[in-house]
């Protein structure tokens, strides 16, 4: 059926009729930051917008892990709020198996008896609770492009023999996504692709109810992070199928205008701002001195930069709390040991109450070397918190240019060390920027995220598909 004039009983207006799925390549708690969040808040929007009468979309997953920690998953995002129903969110390798051992029927029947396996390749057998095998995955070790692999995926009997294959994870990937949407009919299908890998593997996906719309989280060059600057493969490779989408979507409109200064216009770019839910913030915690950093302490955080940049400040009083774990951990610790600075920086590792951390919080620090989206900074100003960053693409100046904190050129840390003084010594204007800093962070309510969603899935559902 069209949807051109069809909208979702009770959703928000302009939202259209349609089936609606969420593709992600994976939804593991504690794994991919800001990409898990966005993902799971994009649902909760649809569901809060009428989509399956509030129970959302459905939530496919492509991971290879077993059906337990997929159980394990669901719980934990319902449990915290962030699964509006958990049996919305459904597995392909999950379903791949049947109930008597070997393949589902929907796989044995996309397998082609002709397809062999090479066998100097080698294979991942998948077997389910009981330890019989339903699938076999091709192992491409060191390939970030393992998911193009032409090499076959095997299907399993009950009995445990091999019966056939599909053609690489693309044939795999489609034979589910096709099983899925065969119980629609013929209504329209809105598919929010996540995941560029997916979307690689669906950009040729030409069945005539689905509108593909495609989601951006991650920074699209290369150090030195600049509009021109070098792309990897995968990036060079999407770009060529940006086209075939029925809109992409990024999370900033500074990404998506320098995508069109280099690429050139076109009608599927659009920008719609992840939305983060307010919060009320408990200004009774606020601790006067104190400078938080939170965030994964990976390389590309730059958090020496930020602890150098503290020191330089040299404000009489102030303490710094560095929140979060990862790779940079013991080399953090030593160079504060080497700063003689452990009298006033602390790494306080992770902590389960990031909102208090922020409530607590007089000054935020961000010197990050790259972004995707600014979930971090807006976060912080919805607690009142002012924030001091580089000016690092990408979000990060989309929402400080507004006001509630100070930008600085990327990569000076003197510059850094003079904001963050210039804000502590002086009550006033750190007060002021703590007071704006909430109505800034609306830019990214829910709200506003929707609108500018259901307005980009109006559109296309109205056209032609792209494919």
């Amino acid at each position: 059926m069209g949807v051109g004039s069809a909208l979702l009983p009770g959703a928000a207006p302009g939202l259209p009729d349609a089936e609606y799925l969420v593709l992600s390549s994976r939804l593991i708690p504690g794994l991919d930051g800001g990409y898990t969040i966005a993902t799971l808040a994009r649902a909760r929007q649809l569901a809060g917008a009428g989509v399956a009468d509030g129970a959302g979309p459905q939530l496919l997953t492509f991971d290879p892990g077993t059906a337990a920690d997929h159980a394990a998953h669901r719980m934990t995002f319902a449990e915290h709020g962030a699964l509006a129903d958990t049996s919305r969110m459904r597995n392909l390798f999950d379903e791949a198996v049947a109930p008597d051992g070997g393949s589902a029927d929907w796989l044995r029947d996309a397998a082609d008896a002709a397809v062999t396996a090479d066998p100097d390749v080698e294979y991942r057998v998948l077997t389910d609770a009981e330890g019989r095998p339903f699938a076999a995955l091709p192992v491409i070790p060191g390939n970030p492009d393992w998911h193009l692999t032409d090499e076959p995926v095997l299907v399993y009997d009950e009995s445990g023999e091999v019966i056939g294959a599909l053609h690489g994870f693309r044939g795999l990937y489609r034979a589910w996504l096709e099983h899925v949407t065969a119980a629609f009919g013929d209504r329209r299908i809105v598919v929010i692709c996540e995941s560029r890998q997916l979307g690689e593997l669906i950009a040729d996906w030409a069945d005539p109810r689905v509108r593909v719309i495609h989601t951006i989280h991650t920074m699209h060059v290369e150090a030195p992070y600049t509009p021109d600057a070098s792309m990897n493969t995968l990036w060079t490779r999407w770009f060529r199928l940006a086209d075939r989408f029925d809109a992409v979507i990024w999370p900033t409109a500074t990404q998506r205008d320098d995508v069109v200064a280099r690429f050139g216009e076109s009608t599927v770019h659009a920008v719609v701002p992840n939305p983060i839910a307010p919060v009320e913030p408990r200004d009774e915690l606020r601790e006067h001195g104190l400078v938080v950093v939170l965030g994964r302490l990976a390389p590309g955080k730059r958090i020496d930069h930020a602890i150098r940049a503290f020191l330089a400040a040299d404000v009489p009083g102030a303490r710094m709390e560095i929140w979060g774990g990862g790779p940079e951990q013991e080399r953090l610790q030593a160079l504060i040991e080497a700063l003689d600075a452990g009298d006033r920086i602390v790494l306080a590792g992770y902590t389960d109450s990031p909102a208090t951390v922020l409530d607590r919080a007089a000054l935020v620090v961000t010197s990050t070397a790259f972004e995707g989206q600014p979930l971090g900074v807006v976060e912080a100003l919805l607690h009142g918190a002012p924030v001091v960053a580089y000016d690092a693409r990408y979000g990060i100046r989309d929402v400080l240019q507004h006001g509630g904190g100070v930008l600085v050129p990327s990569g000076d840390i003197d510059a850094l060390g003079a904001a963050i003084r210039s804000l502590l010594t002086d009550p006033d204007r750190l007060a002021s920027l703590s007071a704006e800093a909430p109505s800034v962070a609306a830019a990214w309510s829910p709200q506003r995220s929707l609108d500018a969603l259901t307005a980009v899935i109006a559109e296309a559902a109205s056209a032609p598909p792209h494919r």
